[in-house]
């Protein structure tokens, strides 16, 4: 940088000269893909607005990608330019530029290219989860690179499409494939679940918690539109027990579950006066015991 020290007197005008730079050319992101743009940015120290620039694109093969002109404003110039489909898995892009009336050039750094990645297939390893499984979340893939870095994201289903993200998981692809466990928890209040009854005053249905998974690729997130991964149904479980007026337990009562959404569960309990019921839809219930008072 040129030295701004100014000591000459403040008490009559001066005209001094600043030296410009060019700071920096750069992508702004890290990868390419082909037959879509990839931006860049300039940027510049005393370089005055409307100063002409040229910038050219390249790859390390050889191909072009094509020129981009225009003027800096405020030391800022940004661009992109369209990776063209003849550009090779394992090619690298960069830029150079010039600003002729400043007398700066410079030249970015490289970054690899991709073809758009792919899903090939994606999948739960079950439908259906409960309290503390752990799931195996596998996809395979198509126009990647082993060893590419990956994140797959948890989405809890919302059939309005307001999806809202529980968690995300970082993974390396390796033979074009990821495989992640997860252990599933449900956070929430089961009993603030809406059921039937509730939301069909609005016009709905009973609803359980859902969920689906994405893969996300630099800036693409594969899987998200139709829920290619699958619909995970949540299923919980309730333990229920019936005493008598001095409080010891009722063996062999049968027993009428109504759930959530409006379905019944009938059964017996057992010598102890109880039953654990599974795999049911979660959410508020309610427990009759037939030909016992209600009141039990």
């Amino acid at each position: 940088m040129a030295d701004l020290n100014f000591t000459k007197a403040t008490d009559e005008e001066h005209e001094i000269e600043l030296d410009s730079f060019l700071i920096s050319a750069s992508w702004v992101s890290g990868m390419g893909f082909v037959g879509l743009k990839a931006k860049f940015e300039v940027r510049t120290v005393f370089v005055g607005n409307g100063a002409k620039i040229k910038v050219k694109g390249k790859s390390e093969k050889g191909k072009k990608l094509g020129k981009v002109k225009g003027e800096m404003q405020a030391n800022v110039f940004t661009g992109e330019f369209e990776i063209p489909d003849k550009i090779e898995l394992d090619d690298q892009i960069y830029f150079e530029v010039d600003l002729p009336d400043n007398g700066l050039n410079g030249e970015s750094a490289k970054i690899p290219v991709y073809p758009i990645p792919k899903i090939k297939s994606i999948k739960w390893s079950a439908e259906e989860a409960r309290r503390g499984d752990v799931l195996t979340l596998s996809a395979e893939l198509e126009n990647v690179k082993d060893g590419t870095e990956t994140k797959i994201i948890i989405y809890e289903f919302d059939q309005d499409g307001g999806h809202d993200i529980i968690t995300d998981l970082k993974a390396t692809i390796k033979d074009s494939k990821i495989e992640e466990k997860w252990e599933y928890e449900y956070h929430e209040d089961t009993d603030e679940l809406p059921t039937s009854e509730e939301v069909e005053r609005y016009g709905g249905s009973y609803n359980p918690p859902e969920y689906f998974y994405t893969i996300k690729i630099g800036e693409f997130e594969l899987g998200k539109e139709k829920q290619d991964s699958g619909i995970l149904l949540f299923k919980d479980w309730i333990q229920i027990e019936l005493l008598d007026a001095s409080g010891q337990p009722v063996p062999k009562a049968d027993y009428l579950v109504k759930l959530a959404d409006g379905s019944e569960v009938e059964g017996k309990l057992d010598d102890n006066g109880r039953a654990k019921i599974e795999g049911i839809i979660p959410g508020n219930y309610w427990v009759q015991f037939p030909g016992h008072d209600d009141d039990l």
